[in-house]
């Protein structure tokens, strides 16, 4: 059974946050990156470590129990939704999140834009490395899909989201972060006056620094919060 503590949990975010900070130096440049922390780790009582070791920005993997943890912890966290989203669980997850970081099918689309009177932020999932196992849209097909989803008026599309092969080495998956960058930035030109697409969530735990490095602004961190536990 692992055992995080509050000065174990405050430690290993410290030196996550140093990470940050020295990868930052080799950084494309912009804003600091946002941490966000998986909180598929943590139970509804158990978040309060994060709340008190200062945490502010979460992500859930399941629209079960979001709103469990929504209800209790809203004053506290700013909670995204990170997992794979079907179109029929959207209504599970729109209240209680100010980004979806996981939109990679019209259906869900429409869905989104058909659930909600305001405007929903969301994430492209793009399969960058090509893995049958990862979900997402290929590169190739990522201008024509936000071509077909501006039709979609309520959904606004605020940049890309990608998962990286899980590898030993960090520096593997340097071409995936770069490709991913370089593609948000070929839509983003393409698409000016429609969609603003400044986000780039991609890194986790084994890569993050080299995500950062690559241009991220979100990073998705969980099981390094455990290192020692």
């Amino acid at each position: 059974m692992i055992i995080l503590t509050i000065d174990l949990l405050k430690a290993n975010l410290a030196a996550i946050e140093r990470s940050i900070d020295g990868a930052r130096a080799h950084a494309p440049g912009g804003q600091p990156p946002r941490l966000l922390i998986a909180s598929k780790y943590f139970t509804v009582d158990d978040m309060a470590l994060l709340d008190a070791a200062g945490i502010r920005l979460v992500g859930e993997n399941r629209a079960e129990g979001l709103e469990e943890k929504w209800l209790r912890w809203n004053r506290s966290f700013e909670f995204h939704f990170i997992g794979h989203l079907q179109s029929r669980k959207a209504r599970q997850v729109l209240p209680f999140v100010s980004l979806i970081h996981s939109v990679e099918s019209l259906s869900l689309v429409e869905e989104l834009n058909r659930r909600t009177d305001m405007p929903v932020k969301v994430l492209l999932e793009v399969n960058i490395s090509g893995e049958e196992s990862k979900y997402g849209i290929l590169p190739a097909a990522a201008e024509a899909f936000l071509d077909r989803a501006a039709a979609y008026e309520r959904v606004m599309f605020t940049g890309l989201m990608t998962m990286a092969p899980l590898v030993d080495d960090p520096e593997a998956s340097r071409p995936v972060f770069r490709s991913l960058r370089e593609l948000r930035d070929h839509l983003g030109t393409i698409f000016t006056g429609r969609y603003e697409l400044t986000e780039l969530s991609m890194g986790m735990s084994s890569d993050y620094e080299v995500a950062v490095e690559e241009g991220a602004t979100i990073v998705r961190v969980g099981s390094a919060l455990f290192s020692g536990a």
